[in-house]
């Protein structure tokens, strides 16, 4: 119940189309009633054609006689999914009414399929929704004269089954003629292609035609063409062998410049490697120099220091002697200090009274100056104690030099990045 209540309130596919329009060979309804009781369930059988198409959304409905387009629907019922047999058709079909969906007057109605597109393809007979009435009531009569109708109704109904033999006969027919009907449209809609087909392959035939002629122009211009390659191509031919026997006589004297120039490549590679040698040896020699240069400039400084101590010393030797005269007068103005300090005791701190020291003292201090130093850095002006070794002076010295590996020169620390160029300079000529 709940299934006949969905399908009902789905809305099926429907259409606009007129009546006049659709196809009704694609579904034979087959065992159609004249009339059905009301109140209870009806089915409908059908049978699909071979060359009919169902699909998901196909349903069957029933239609009040007079209908216009699949919109006037009074119930429907989804269509099931057709079984094919062995041979390729489709099994009967048949869909089921609830009693509680069907009409309620008698009017006369039929079924109809309709497609997923809202086209219909195929209309039942007309049947009613009605109850018995008094004329299907069976009146009791004779003994004669019941066997007489049952004569008559064996009679009819041999004649209804021979009539129900033939039209279901008929109705086979009918499917078949139709299915050959449209088999025959569509050997029909095959045709009509295979004729719109020829007619463009008549057109492409033309086209073919004029290309063809046209072709046959171009072949004669290549065929010209040709010649005049041939002709061109023996011209080739002749201008390689000159070319080859050329090519073989500079091959010769490729190969005797290449070995004067292994050679010229060998001279070259001795040169320089006595290049190098020469250039390690002036490196050496420079260095040296410049050592020696550094020595003298030292022993200069060494010298000119040498001559300030002296002069410092003869200044100091000179304010001695200043000194001892002015004691000298001192102890002669003064003979009573000279008797009394002869008794003083002996441990009395000397020279305690006097200036300046004593200068005949068994100790006379002699007056500490700080010496000058001899050694300083010539480039920073640093200057070094009297005890430091003569190695570690030159390599202080050292350090503030630095000297090309290619072309000794020498540069000072301080212009490290002219040294760091120049060095690159070198660098790209080489390479």
């Amino acid at each position: 119940m709940a299934d006949m209540f969905y399908n009902n309130l789905k809305e099926p596919p429907t259409s606009t189309v007129m009546l006049e329009s659709c196809q009704f060979c694609q579904v034979i309804f087959a065992n159609i009633e004249k009339f059905y009781v009301p109140g209870t369930d009806i089915t409908c059988y059908y049978n699909l054609s071979r060359y009919f198409m169902p699909r998901k959304k196909d349903w069957v409905g029933i239609f009040r006689v007079g209908w216009k387009t699949t919109r006037e629907y009074f119930t429907f019922m989804w269509a099931p999914k057709p079984r094919y047999s062995e041979t390729g058709y489709a099994e009967p079909q048949q869909v089921v009414f609830k009693a509680y969906y069907l009409p309620k007057d008698d009017e006369y109605y039929q079924f109809c399929y309709v497609d997923q597109d809202g086209q219909i393809n195929g209309t039942s007979v007309p049947f009613q929704f009605r109850t018995e009435t008094n004329d299907d009531i069976l009146i009791v009569t004779k003994e004669g004269e019941v066997e007489k109708i049952q004569q008559q109704n064996a009679m009819l109904l041999q004649e209804n089954k021979n009539l129900k033999k033939n039209l279901a006969n008929l109705q086979e027919q009918n499917m078949h003629l139709q299915e050959e009907l449209v088999a025959a449209k569509v050997l029909q809609d095959k045709v009509n292609t295979l004729e719109n087909k020829c007619e463009k392959l008549e057109s492409q035939m033309t086209d073919l035609e004029k290309e063809k002629y046209a072709i046959k122009d171009d072949l004669m211009q290549i065929k010209e063409e040709k010649e005049s390659v041939l002709s061109e191509k023996e011209k080739m031919g002749n201008q390689l062998k000159t070319t080859l026997c050329q090519k073989e006589e500079f091959q010769l004297q490729v190969q005797i410049q290449k070995k004067e120039m292994d050679n010229l490549q060998e001279t070259i590679k001795d040169k320089a490697k006595h290049l190098k040698e020469w250039k390690g040896e002036n490196y050496q020699l420079n260095a040296a120099l410049f050592r020696q240069q550094m020595l003298n400039k030292i022993q200069e400084e060494q010298t000119l220091a040498l001559q300030i101590l002296k002069k410092q010393k003869d200044e100091l030797h000179q304010e001695k002697q200043k000194l001892w005269q002015e004691n000298e007068d001192l102890k002669a103005t003064t003979p009573e200090i000279r008797s009394s300090s002869a008794g003083l005791p002996s441990q009395s701190p000397p020279n305690s009274g006097l200036l300046f020291e004593n200068p005949y003292s068994a100790s006379p201090k002699i007056v500490q100056t700080n010496p000058v130093s001899l050694k300083k850095c010539p480039i920073c002006q640093e200057v070094f104690p009297n005890d430091i070794g003569q190695q570690q002076y030159l390599d202080h010295v050292q350090n503030h030099i630095l000297d090309c590996p290619y072309c000794n020169k020498t540069f000072d620390s301080s212009d490290k990045q002219v040294y760091d160029d120049h060095v690159f300079c070198h660098r790209l000529d080489q390479a």
